[in-house]
C-alpha cells in the first residue's frame, strides 16, 4: 500500500525574489530524504505562494524497503595474521558494519580473495520516520536572508505561523517555533479562509476554492494569457520583462490583471524613465504601441478577484501620478545642473578609499582613454570625441533621477549631454561606456563608447587588483568577473588590434601614478592574465570542445581575436577524420623537439634529400603562415602548417635523426625545433583528444 504525503510551511509574506529558489529546495530536500531514508514514491509536486512553501509527494510507500547487501572488506592477506587469526584490519571491518567475525566469508575477485559480509535490514513504517525527517529538511533549508522571531533559536526566511503535514488522512506530529502541525491550511489573506485538508489529494482544489492558485506554473499561466487577451482587446504590446514577471507572480496568490492610464503630458519626459519607475517602484508593465513607442497606459496584477476593478486602477492611477510627477520634477531639475558643475561634485564622492573618489577615476579613465585611442590608431575625430567623453561620461551620477534609479546611469548621461549640447558621438558613447552591463547585453556599438567602456572596466579591475581585491570563490563584490568578460566581448565583437598585457601595461602605469601600488607590476600582470584566461576560455567553451580550447589556450590568449580565430578555425580542422593524421605528425615533431639545443638550422649540414626537403618546405610556407596568423586567417594558416605532413613523414621515415654525429644530430633536432615553434605559435596540438 502507499500513501501520499502532504507538507506545507505557513508563512507570513516572504520576499518574491527568494521563492522560486526556495520551493526548489524543500523539494529537492524532500527528495534526497526519502531517498536517503530508502522510502519509495511515485512523484513529488511543489507548490508556492507569497504566504506557502509545500510539496505533495504521491504513492509513498507505507514501510521502509527491506536492505540487502553485500561489503566488501580487506584482502585474505590482510585480514588474517600470520597465525590465522583475524587481523586489527579485519576485527575493525566487523566493528563498522556491525556484525561479528564468523560472519565473514571469503571471495575471488580479480584473482585476490576478499572478505564478504552479508547484511540484511528490515525497514520500519514510514510514518515512525516522517516527524524527525520533516523537522530536519526544516532546520537544514537556508536562505539569502533568515530572521529569528520572539524568543526562539531557530531562524527561517520569514516566522512560520502554521504548518500542514499530513500522510494518508493522519496529521504528522510535528512542532517547530511554538507552531504545531494540523491539517487546516489558510486561504487568501482577504477572500478565503481556513479550510480542512482532508487528504494531500485535495490540497491544490482545496486551495482554490479558497481563492489560492498554489500550483506556480498554473498562476503564470494565468498572468500571461491574460495579459495577452488584454493586449489583443487593446491593440496594444505589453512589454513583459521575464524577471518582473517573475516577480508579480510570486507577488500574488490569486491573479488578476488589470490596466490603468496616466496623463500624456508625462510623455515629455524620456521613455526609459517612465518605464522603470513603473516597474521598479510599482511593478507595473508598460505598454507600448507598435512602433515601440511608449502609451499613456499601464498594465498591473492584482492580488485578488476581479470586483471592484475601477476602483483598484484609480488607486493605481494616483500612486503613479505621484512617482512621475516626482521623476517628472527631478528630469526638469537635473536640466538646471551644468556639466560643469556636475564634475565638481564627484570630488566628493568617493570611488572606494583606497582608489580616491569619482573625480579620480574620471581623471584615470581620461589618461587611458587617450592611449588606448594612440594604440588603435584611432582618427583625430574620435580622438577627440573619446577625450570628451572620457571626461564627462561620469557626470550624471550626481544627478536626482540617477540618485533615485541608479539603472539609468548612462541613459540620462545620454539624454542631459544632448540638451547640453553635447556631440551625438559624444552622448551615445556616455550610454555605451557601461555596456554590456550584464551576460547576453549588447556592446556599445561605436569606437569611441568601446574604448571608455574597456577603459572605464579596467580602471576598476586593475585598481582593485592592485590593493589586493581579487575574486575567489564565488565573491565578487565589485562585479570584476562581469567586466572583463565585457572587456573580452568587446575586443571580440570590434575585433580589435590590442593585446590583453598592453591593456594591463597601461592600467597599472596609471594607477602607480596616482597611487601607490600596494602589489608589483610583475604580481599584478600575472594575476590579470590569469584572470582573463579564464573569461577567455569561457568564451571559447560556448563553441569549442575542451581539448580544442586547451590546445589553442596552449599556444598563448594575449591577443583574444587571434586566440577566438585559431580556436574556431582548429575546432572545424577536428571535425575532419584525416587531421587525425595531420596531427600524429606534429606529434612526432614535438616529441624530439624538446632536445633540441640549437636554434638555428644550418643548411650545409642537410646531407639527406628528405631532410632538405623538410626545411625547403618549412622555409617556403613559414612566411604566408605568419601572414595569415597576423591577419587572423585561422583556417588558412592551418592549411599552410598542415602541408607540412608529407615532408614530415618522409623525414621519419628516411632519417635517423638522433645519429652518432653530433653536429648533424643537433642539427636535426634544429630543424623539428624550428617547425614545433611554427606549431606552438597556432597551438598546442599535443592536448587535442581523439577517440
Amino acid at each position: 500500500m502507499a500513501k501520499d504525503l502532504l507538507f506545507e510551511i505557513g508563512l507570513e509574506e516572504m520576499p518574491a525574489r527568494f521563492i522560486r529558489a526556495a520551493v526548489e529546495q524543500l523539494k529537492e530536500r524532500t527528495s534526497k530524504w526519502l531517498g536517503d531514508s530508502v522510502i519509495s514514491y511515485d512523484s513529488i509536486d511543489s507548490y508556492a505562494t507569497p504566504r506557502r512553501l509545500a510539496v505533495l509527494v504521491k504513492g509513498v510507500a507505507e514501510k521502509q524497503e527491506d536492505v540487502h547487501e553485500e561489503v566488501k572488506g580487506p584482502s585474505r592477506k590482510i585480514a588474517l595474521d600470520e597465525s590465522g587469526n583475524w587481523s586489527k584490519a579485519a576485527l575493525g571491518f566487523a566493528r563498522s558494519q556491525g556484525v561479528d567475525p564468523d560472519q565473514f566469508t571469503f571471495r575471488e575477485l580479480s584473482g585476490t580473495e576478499y572478505i564478504y559480509v552479508s547484511k540484511s535490514r528490515e525497514g520500519v513504517e514510514t510514518k515512525s520516520l516522517l516527524s524527525e525527517g520533516l523537522l530536519g529538511i526544516l532546520h537544514a533549508m537556508n536562505f539569502p536572508k533568515n530572521m529569528r522571531w520572539g524568543s526562539y533559536d531557530f531562524k527561517f526566511v520569514r516566522p512560520i505561523r502554521w504548518m500542514v503535514a499530513l500522510f494518508g488522512s493522519e496529521i504528522i506530529d510535528l512542532e517547530i517555533a511554538g507552531v504545531k502541525s494540523g491539517n487546516v491550511t489558510r486561504g487568501h489573506r482577504f477572500l478565503g479562509q481556513d479550510t480542512v485538508i482532508a487528504s494531500p489529494g485535495e490540497y491544490v482544489e482545496a486551495l482554490r476554492a479558497q481563492h489560492v492558485i498554489a500550483d506556480i506554473e498554473e498562476r503564470e499561466a494565468m498572468i500571461t494569457s491574460q495579459i495577452a487577451d488584454l493586449a489583443k482587446e487593446q491593440s496594444w504590446n505589453i512589454a513583459v520583462k521575464e524577471d518582473l514577471l517573475e516577480e508579480v507572480l510570486f507577488l500574488v496568490e490569486t491573479p488578476t490583471v488589470l490596466f490603468g492610464k496616466f496623463e500624456e503630458s508625462f510623455l515629455n519626459i524620456p521613455q526609459e524613465v517612465l518605464i522603470t519607475s513603473m516597474r521598479e517602484h510599482q511593478r507595473y508593465f508598460p505598454v507600448l504601441n507598435t512602433d515601440g513607442a511608449l502609451l499613456p497606459f499601464f498594465v498591473t496584477v492584482r492580488n485578488g478577484d476581479n470586483r471592484s476593478l475601477d476602483l483598484i486602477a484609480r488607486g493605481n492611477e494616483k500612486v503613479l501620478r505621484a512617482r512621475l510627477s516626482d521623476a517628472k520634477f527631478f528630469y526638469e531639475e537635473d536640466q538646471k545642473l551644468a556639466i560643469k558643475d556636475a564634475l565638481s561634485k564627484l570630488e566628493s564622492i568617493v570611488f572606494h578609499e583606497e582608489l580616491g573618489t569619482v573625480g579620480d577615476k574620471v581623471r584615470r579613465i581620461r589618461r587611458n582613454s587617450e592611449k588606448l585611442t594612440a594604440l588603435l590608431g584611432a582618427d583625430s575625430g574620435t580622438v577627440e570625441a573619446v577625450s570628451r567623453t572620457a571626461e564627462i561620461c561620469k557626470f550624471d551620477l550626481v544627478t536626482q533621477m540617477v540618485y533615485e534609479f541608479p539603472e539609468l546611469q548612462g541613459v540620462m548621461g545620454e539624454d542631459y549631454a544632448r540638451k547640453a549640447g553635447e556631440s551625438d558621438a559624444v552622448a551615445r558613447a556616455i550610454f555605451e561606456h557601461y555596456q554590456p552591463r550584464f551576460a547576453g547585453d549588447d556592446v556599445p556599438a561605436s569606437q569611441v563608447g568601446s574604448i571608455v567602456s574597456i577603459v572605464d572596466k579596467l580602471d576598476t579591475i586593475a585598481g582593485c587588483f592592485s590593493i589586493g581585491i581579487i575574486p575567489t570563490g564565488s565573491q565578487d563584490p565589485y562585479g570584476l568577473r562581469r567586466q572583463a568578460a565585457g572587456i573580452v566581448q568587446i575586443i571580440l565583437e570590434h575585433q580589435l588590434e590590442v593585446q590583453l598585457s598592453q591593456l594591463f601595461e597601461l592600467a597599472i602605469e596609471t594607477h602607480a601614478h596616482f597611487h601607490e601600488l600596494k602589489r608589483s607590476k610583475e604580481e599584478m600582470m600575472k594575476d590579470l592574465l590569469e584572470f582573463f584566461g579564464l573569461r577567455v576560455r569561457k568564451t571559447l567553451s560556448d563553441h569549442c570542445r575542451y581539448d580544442v580550447v586547451d590546445a589553442v589556450m596552449g599556444a598563448g590568449y594575449d591577443d583574444v581575436v587571434s586566440v577566438v580565430s585559431r580556436g574556431n578555425g582548429l575546432m572545424e580542422a577536428v571535425e575532419r577524420p584525416e587531421f587525425k593524421t595531420v596531427c600524429e605528425a606534429f606529434g612526432r615533431v614535438s616529441n624530439l623537439a624538446s632536445k633540441a639545443s640549437a636554434v638555428k638550422v644550418r643548411s650545409d649540414l642537410l646531407h639527406d634529400p628528405a631532410e632538405a626537403k623538410l626545411y625547403q618546405k618549412l622555409t617556403e610556407i613559414t612566411p604566408e603562415f605568419r601572414r595569415q596568423l597576423e591577419g587572423k586567417d585561422a583556417s588558412g594558416a592551418l592549411t599552410s602548417l598542415s602541408s607540412l605532413q608529407e615532408a614530415i613523414n618522409a623525414f621519419f621515415d628516411g632519417v635517423m635523426v638522433m645519429t652518432e654525429d653530433e653536429q648533424i644530430r643537433m642539427n636535426r633536432l634544429a630543424l623539428l625545433s624550428a617547425i614545433d615553434q611554427e606549431l606552438k605559435q597556432f597551438a598546442d596540438f599535443g592536448k587535442l583528444v581523439w577517440a
